[in-house]
Parts: C-alpha cells; sequence; structure tokens
C-alpha cells in the first residue's frame, strides 16, 4: 500500500487565467473571463491571479462580487517591466505598475507579479533588444527594481516578486543568481516558475534550497523534453515554441513537481503556488479537464 503524500501546509494552491490560455486583456482567441471564472471555481481552485490587466473586470467593487460569488480569492496581479532600460522608462512603467497594483491591494492580495520584457518577439521571432544585458543595464535593471519594490511597498502594502522567464533577460541559472546576488531581498523577490526555470535550463529544487531566502511566490509548470529540446536546437521562440505544446499538462513534463514543492514546504514560509500552463491559443474547452486532472494530481502531492 503506498504511504500517502505528506501535506504541505504551508504551501496554497490556486491556478491563473494563462492556464486557460489567456495571454492578453482581450482577444477573439481567448475564453470570457467569466467562462475562465466559473470554470477555474469549478475545478476545485480557491486562488487566483488577475491575468493580463483589464481581462477581468478593473473596478475592484465588480471584481469582488464576481470572485466572492464563486469562492476566489486574488493572489496577485502581473506586471510588465523594461527596468534595464534605466530612468528614462520609470515614468511609463510606474503609470502602468500603478493601474494593476491598486487593484491588486484592493483585491486583498499582498503580491505583485514582475516580468522583465523579452528580448525577442514572441510572434514573430525579431529580435527587439539585446540579448545580453552590458553593465551598466545590469545595474539599472537590478537598481530599477529595488526602486520599483520599495515604491511598490510603501504606495500600496505589495511585495513584488520578480519573474525569470524564457526569452528575456533574467532567464538562466546564471543571470538569476547575477540578479538576486545584485539586488536587495528586502526589496526584490523571486517568482520562481518552474516550467520556464527547466525551459531555461535551470534547477527548481536546487535554487530553492539554495537561495530559498529570496523565494517568495511559485508558478507551477512543466516542460515536455522532447519538445524542448527542439525548441532549442532550432532556436524556436518562445510564443511557437508554446504553440508547439512545450509548456505540458503535469505529470507529463519536467521538473518532477512533488520535489520542488517538498522544497518549497521546508522553507517553513507560506507561499502560493500557482498552476500556469502555457496554452495560447488553445480551443476553448480544452482547459477545464486538464485543469481538473492538475488539481487531483497536486491533491495527491498533499496540495
Amino acid at each position: 500500500m503506498t504511504a500517502p503524500s505528506p501535506a504541505l501546509d504551508r504551501i496554497r494552491i490556486g491556478s491563473a487565467p494563462d492556464s486557460w490560455g489567456v495571454w492578453f486583456p482581450d482577444d477573439p482567441q481567448q475564453v470570457p473571463w467569466q467562462r475562465f471564472l466559473d470554470e477555474v471555481a469549478g475545478s476545485g481552485y480557491s486562488w487566483i491571479e488577475l491575468g493580463p490587466y483589464g481581462y477581468l473586470p478593473t473596478d475592484p467593487a465588480r471584481l469582488t462580487e464576481e470572485t466572492s460569488r464563486r469562492g476566489l480569492t486574488v493572489s496577485a496581479g502581473t506586471v510588465f517591466t523594461s527596468l534595464h532600460k534605466g530612468e528614462a522608462v520609470w515614468d511609463a512603467t510606474w503609470a502602468h505598475v500603478s493601474e494593476v497594483a491598486a487593484l491588486t491591494q484592493a483585491m486583498g492580495a499582498r503580491n505583485l507579479v514582475v516580468i522583465p520584457s523579452f528580448w525577442r518577439d514572441d510572434k514573430t521571432a525579431e529580435i527587439i533588444d539585446d540579448v545580453e544585458l552590458s553593465a551598466e543595464q545590469w545595474h539599472n535593471l537590478a537598481t530599477g527594481m529595488e526602486k520599483l519594490g520599495r515604491q511598490v511597498r510603501d504606495t500600496y502594502g505589495l511585495d513584488i516578486v520578480v519573474h525569470p522567464h524564457a526569452d528575456t533577460h533574467i532567464d538562466s541559472e546564471r543571470h538569476v543568481e547575477q540578479f538576486l546576488d545584485a539586488t536587495d531581498s528586502d526589496l526584490v523577490n523571486l517568482c520562481l516558475d518552474t516550467g520556464h526555470y527547466a525551459y531555461c535550463g535551470g534547477d527548481s529544487v536546487k535554487l530553492i534550497e539554495t537561495y530559498g531566502e529570496r523565494i517568495g511566490y511559485l508558478h507551477l509548470k512543466q516542460v515536455d523534453p522532447e519538445i524542448l529540446a527542439d525548441v532549442r536546437a532550432n532556436g524556436v521562440p518562445f510564443g511557437p515554441a508554446v504553440k508547439r505544446g512545450v509548456m505540458c499538462e503535469p505529470p507529463n513534463g519536467v521538473p518532477a513537481l512533488e520535489p520542488v514543492l517538498a522544497a518549497a514546504q521546508n522553507l517553513g514560509v507560506d507561499l502560493f503556488a500557482i498552476v500556469e500552463q502555457d496554452m495560447y491559443p488553445c480551443p476553448p474547452d480544452q482547459p477545464l479537464p486538464i485543469a481538473q486532472r492538475t488539481r487531483k494530481f497536486l491533491r495527491s502531492c498533499g496540495a
């Protein structure tokens, strides 16, 4: 008889619009937000992220009504930034961050997921920025994130968690460690996305065990190793790689999520672990059964 998995009582499981194929505020290939809320609640999740700003209602009163009657609570908002470009982009960055942070705060969440901008267009594969940052750009990125962390905390009471992401400047183990070593843990921590980190060659368990005090949030995701090998060999951009199915349904890919969750539990702090399976675009009937099976799998892990 198989022993039951140990309870992961410090891990709060949720899902996100991303797992319903939602990448943009408004897109005809995406499911309506009402259907997302109905189906994510029906799959057994109680925590959700806002997704791209404007996909869910941005009026806090209406969004609170819509989420509350479905038993859902918001865990975080998400923003994209280009802070390696320095002070020239600060005002525009803060204007965007302020909108998302205000809604995130109003919904009772405490986390703001910050994703660095892409250096390669995820649709056209065009190189749109420097692939490697100069020393000055790394300095801008680090100091800009610290400034953002301080201002978001002081203005909205939120903690920023920076999300390493494929086709951005914070992606591989080397770049993630460089970023962590250059930033103040009181102001900036990580949203570790297990799928993106594996996509870029990183080991999530090793990162948690080495930089545990910097792990402030988790995204649970897996990659298909065979598709990833072809993506790497042929330099496929992230968007087309997703269309090929590089991000796959757990537990069919890597990394194995059981040791990741166990390592996170061992940190002894409360952490959100939000399921995000990139599927843009996808048929509207595809996400719900995947979400249900994934929730069942995570329960089998003790979550």
